[in-house]
Order: C-alpha cells, then structure tokens, then sequence
C-alpha cells in the first residue's frame, strides 16, 4: 500500500476468510492486544444508514420492498434477493464498495497506532486488496463452516451453501494470503498462533516507520 501519511498506522493488514470462518473471534483476540480494527461489515451498515446516500441508492435501484416501514434497509429481503442473482449481488457491490472503501480509507487517517487490522469478508474477490499491505487469512475446513453459518444464522443448508460458494474458493484465499491462522481447533489454539503475528505485524511496522 502507498502514500502512508504521518496518522495512518505504518502497516495495514486485511483480515479475511471464508464465511464462518471465525474472523471475528480472531478479530478480537488482536483488539484484545490493543490492536485497532476497522470491521467493513460495520461499516456497511453504516453507509447504508437512513439519509446515507448509499440507502437512497439500493433504494433508487431495487425498490421501495428493501426497506422496513421505519425506513431502516430490510437486511433480510435484500440478502435474499442478491444471493438468489448474481448479477444483482454484483450490482449492490458496484454501488456500495466505493462508498465503504472511502470511508474506511478515512477512519485509517484517524488512527494512530503501529498498525491497524481492517476486516474485510470479500478482500480477496474485491479491490480491497489494493488498501492493505498484508492479508491475513483465518481459515477452516468448509464442512466446518456450513455447520457453524447453518447453527449461527439459522439458515436452511441449501441456502448456507450458497453463501459460501457465493465467496472465492478456499484455495484461491489461501493462495492470496501472506500469514494464515488456522481456526479449525480450541479457541486457546488460535490464540497461540495471534500472539506471534501481533509480534511479528509490531516488527514490520517498525520496520515501515524506519524505511519512511
């Protein structure tokens, strides 16, 4: 990643992995070391808050149905409709993604620590890539993660799976990934395997602010 100014953190790493994977449970093993993080789930929903333009624009193009009577988006009605289509699920990213990546570029110029964790579920399949200078993948079997989504949201098989081949192959993360945290074991597991990425991510920062 270029162009770091003085209040962003020196290293930026993505951490991403398959749906139900566990990436927030490793997210917060980092947030518990002081490490700041930026969630893109979060940051979703904020741009698609009530008078953010990008409700007006999932309104403007999928219609008045994507929203509750209290004028909040309907989640669940747009979940179905742009994982049944993937030309509208593209359709919602196009509108979407520059409005999230602009804000997340701008919660990192307010930070100021050696580096940041930005939590991105489609950095791989996305241009997202191209804000971070590591990418950090929690990873896990995918038999695992249909019976952690399908106990975790409720949701019928048919459609867990969909879910999961909705995102890029396993393969072609792990492919993608500089360091990877296998999250298929005890949580005591995998916080073993945090404490010494926190190390080494201190390590390349400080390598970074040197170099600057």
């Amino acid at each position: 990643m270029q162009g770091h100014t003085a209040g962003r953190p020196k290293l930026i790493v993505g951490l991403t992995g398959g749906i139900a994977s566990g990436k927030s449970a490793v997210a917060a093993m980092f947030a518990e070391l002081g490490v700041p993080l930026i969630d893109t789930d979060v940051v979703a929903r904020e741009v698609v808050a009530p008078g953010e333009p990008g409700l007006a624009a999932v309104r403007a193009k999928f219609g008045e149905s994507m929203l509750q009577g209290d004028g909040e988006l309907d989640r669940t009605a747009l979940r179905t409709l742009v994982f049944s289509d993937e030309s509208k699920r593209r359709t919602l990213e196009s509108l979407l993604h520059p409005l999230i990546r602009a804000r997340v570029l701008r919660k990192l110029e307010d930070l100021e620590a050696p580096y940041a964790i930005v939590v991105v579920p489609l950095l791989v399949e996305t241009d997202f890539a191209a804000l971070v200078d590591r990418i950090l993948v929690v990873d896990c079997p995918e038999a695992q993660q249909l019976e952690r989504l399908i106990k975790r949201d409720a949701v019928p098989r048919p459609e867990a799976l969909a879910m999961v081949r909705a995102q890029a192959d396993r393969a072609v993360r792990l492919k993608a990934a500089h360091d990877v945290i296998d999250n298929s074991g005890p949580r005591d597991a995998t916080r073993r395997q945090v404490e010494p990425l926190h190390r080494r991510y201190l390590e390349l920062a400080t390598k970074a602010a040197k170099a600057v």
